[in-house]
């Protein structure tokens, strides 16, 4: 591992400190060195507030220092005035001389000006330090600005013999409790979660947090007739909705849930007009829970990065709706109160 590489591992241990504050925003960590020593370091906090780069220069005791240091950022300095001003006037003003980055930002206010602005300035700037490893951290943001569209992830949970449900659609405990919990931290990580009509008329779910800690997801109901009844939970006032309709009419709804007119196929809802409305409500990242149609409509599409798979080895359901059928790359397996998640990646 080179020098470069391990202090911008050290930024990515950094910007993992805002996860679940900055987003929109992405998640970013900054290091500055000075002779071989650490002498500031920052990330992001929250979405408006000071930047990582901000932070890490206001962290430094000896500003003296600064004229002949290095700064590490995971994400390329901002060139715009935003909620904040200028991470590269930032940079340019207190003289550090180079900057070593991970990634470019694809945000259209970024992409590539604060890398310009700081060469403009005679700032040696070295980019592409661990790239990869950047790509992953902020994965949300990076697909929501370059595809227009949410970072997507399946996620169900079936019994051993490969059914989600029973005969009929019939509603069947296939979580624990741990599990359980751990699924509401998953929707704790997203922006928005989204569920079909089938769904929300025999499961009822309401789709928050309640088991976690963290802010609820908004919640997409696809609803092509507008038949779920408005006092079901995915309609409480502990979240947003979007409801995604072929129907006209807004219908009677509270003032939390907001209804989408889109076209519709035999299949079900285009899937290019739903990405188009998601990328528009601003709904970065979405864990799709069901059910099975609903799904296999995502796989089918190919609009899926990853897909989280709860296997429960002790049940066994013989006759049901069976789990949606999909080719992917393996992740990892993770073991939950004796159920397991496996994670796989959508290598298209």
């Amino acid at each position: 591992m080179t020098l470069d590489e391990m202090y911008m591992k050290r930024c990515f241990q950094l910007a993992e400190c805002g996860k679940g504050h900055a987003a929109p925003n992405p998640m970013v960590g900054a290091v500055i060195v000075c002779d071989g020593e650490i002498i500031g370091e920052g990330y992001h906090r929250k979405c408006g507030g000071p930047h990582a780069e901000v932070n890490a220069v206001a962290s430094v005791v000896d500003k003296s220092k600064l004229s002949r240091s290095t700064m590490y950022v995971s994400l390329e300095p901002c060139a715009h005035w935003g909620k904040t001003p200028p991470c590269a006037e930032l940079i340019i003003k207190h003289r550090i001389p180079k900057v070593v980055i991970c990634n470019v930002d694809p945000f259209p206010k970024v992409d590539g000006r604060g890398v310009q602005m700081l060469q403009d300035a005679g700032v040696d700037v070295k980019t592409g330090v661990l790239a990869d490893e950047g790509w992953h951290l902020n994965r949300r943001f990076f697909t929501f600005h370059s595809q227009r569209r949410p970072y997507i992830i399946l996620k169900w949970a079936e019994s051993t013999d490969g059914f989600i449900a029973g005969k009929n659609g019939r509603q069947i405990s296939i979580s624990t409790p741990e599990t359980l919990r751990y699924v509401h931290k998953m929707r704790a990580e997203e922006s928005g979660i989204l569920v079909g009509t089938q769904t929300a008329l025999k499961d009822n779910p309401s789709l928050t947090v309640r088991h976690w800690s963290g802010e609820n997801p908004t919640r997409i109901l696809l609803d092509r007739n507008l038949i779920v009844p408005a006092d079901s939970k995915c309609f409480s006032s502990d979240a947003q909705t979007i409801i995604v309709t072929a129907k006209s009419d807004s219908g009677n709804y509270q003032s939390n849930v907001k209804v989408a007119t889109l076209p519709f196929e035999k299949s079900g809802v285009q899937m290019e007009a739903l990405m188009k409305c998601l990328y528009e409500s601003n709904i970065q990242s979405l864990i799709v829970e069901g059910g099975a149609r609903t799904l296999q409509a995502f796989i089918d599409a190919e609009l899926w990065d990853e897909a989280r798979v709860e296997k429960n080895p002790r049940l066994l359901i013989n006759e049901g709706v069976a789990a949606p059928v999909f080719v992917a790359d393996l992740d990892r397996i993770e073991a939950i109160d004796g159920n397991l998640i496996t994670y796989y990646r959508n290598q298209k």
